[in-house]
C-alpha cells in the first residue's frame, strides 16, 4: 500500500503559526493556513522535496493509494493537480460554455483538462510558448500565442464574440507581456512600490463576458496596481480564487484517475534523481528542454522521461 502526503508547495494542515507570521498576518487580514514548501510566509514548514519529510498531522493528510497504480499518476495528487482542478471548479463552469486560461505552466495544464471534465466546450489557452501551447493543444484546446497577437482581449472576442464565459488566471504574480503595463510593472517592482505584475488579471477581467466568472489559482503575494475594477463591477463579473483545498480533492481526484478520466503523467518532460535538483530548478525557471514537469526521485538514478 502507497501513501501520497499532502506535502507540497500549495498544501499542508489547516493551522496557524502567529509567533512566526505576524508581519504576513498583518499583510493578509489573518493567516489562512499553515503550508508545507511555502517558506515562513505561511508557516515555516518544510517541504516535500527530499528523501526524507516530517509531517505534522501525518495521522489526517496521507492519502492511501490502492495497488497497482504506478507512483506517476498519483504523485500529482498532492499539487498541481487538485490546483489545476480547483482554478477551473471555481470557474463555475456549466455544460456548454467557453474558457479562456492564461499560462500554460503544469497547473494550467491541468485545469484545460479539468475545464473539459466539468463540462466546457471550447478552452482557449493563452501562453507564449510553443512546447507548452502543443500540449496545451493535445489536451483538446484552443491556443493563443500572446507574442503573435495585437490584443488579447480582442483576440479572445474575435473567437468569442461576447467573450469567455469564464477566465481562468493560472499565471499569477510573475506575468510577462508585450505590453507597455509590463515595463510599468517591471519599474514598480524595481521601486518597490508594487510586488506583483497582475497583466493576466488585468486581461481575464477585460475579456470575460458580462455575468462571468474570473477564476485566480495564479499565486499573488501583495499589492497591485491598475486593476480594471470599473470593468469588473459594471459587467457584474464573480471571483473567486485561493489557495487550494488539498484534503477536499485528493481523494475524488484519485477516483477519477482510477475510473480512466485522466492520466496525470502526460505532464511529465523530465526525471531526475534529487542531487540534480538544482539544475532541475534551472531548466525549468529558464523554459529550456522543453521542460513542462520534472519528478525527483530521491532513490532513482537519471533517467529518460
Amino acid at each position: 500500500m502507497e501513501i501520497v502526503f499532502s506535502a507540497s508547495v500549495n498544501s499542508g494542515p489547516a493551522v496557524t503559526t502567529p509567533t512566526r507570521i505576524t508581519g504576513w498576518e498583518k499583510l493578509l487580514g489573518s493567516s489562512p493556513s499553515g503550508l508545507f514548501g511555502y517558506t515562513h510566509m505561511i508557516g515555516g514548514y518544510a517541504g516535500g522535496q527530499a528523501q526524507y519529510a516530517r509531517v505534522p498531522f501525518a495521522d489526517v493528510g496521507p492519502l492511501k493509494i490502492p495497488e497497482g497504480i504506478p507512483d506517476d499518476r498519483v504523485v500529482f495528487l498532492s499539487d498541481i493537480f487538485p490546483t489545476g482542478y480547483f482554478g477551473a471548479l471555481n470557474a463555475d463552469i456549466k455544460p456548454g460554455d467557453t474558457v479562456a486560461i492564461w499560462g500554460c505552466g503544469p497547473v494550467a495544464q491541468f485545469a484545460i483538462r479539468s475545464a473539459f471534465m466539468l463540462g466546457a466546450e471550447r478552452v482557449i489557452a493563452i501562453d507564449r510558448f510553443d512546447y507548452r501551447l502543443r500540449l496545451a493543444e493535445e489536451g483538446g484546446a484552443e491556443t493563443i500565442n500572446y507574442e503573435q497577437v495585437g490584443d488579447v482581449v480582442e483576440t479572445l472576442k474575435d473567437m468569442t464574440g461576447k467573450g469567455p464565459d469564464s477566465c481562468i488566471d493560472a499565471v499569477g504574480m510573475e506575468a510577462h507581456d508585450n505590453s507597455v503595463m509590463y515595463f510599468v510593472d517591471r519599474a514598480k517592482q524595481a521601486m518597490k512600490t508594487e510586488t506583483d505584475r497582475p497583466i493576466a488579471l488585468r486581461q481575464a477581467i477585460k475579456a470575460c463576458r458580462k455575468g462571468g466568472t474570473v477564476s485566480v489559482p495564479g499565486v499573488y503575494g501583495g499589492f497591485d496596481d491598475k486593476i480594471p475594477m470599473g470593468a469588473f463591477m459594471n459587467k457584474g463579473l464573480a471571483m473567486k480564487t485561493g489557495q487550494t483545498h488539498m484534503m477536499r480533492f485528493m481523494k475524488p481526484l484519485l477516483d477519477r484517475v482510477e475510473n480512466g478520466d485522466i492520466d496525470p503523467s502526460f505532464v511529465i518532460s523530465h526525471r531526475a534523481p534529487i542531487d540534480q535538483a538544482p539544475e532541475m530548478y534551472r531548466i525549468f525557471c529558464d523554459k529550456k528542454d522543453n521542460c513542462t514537469k520534472v519528478v525527483l526521485d530521491p532513490w532513482a538514478d537519471a533517467k529518460a522521461a
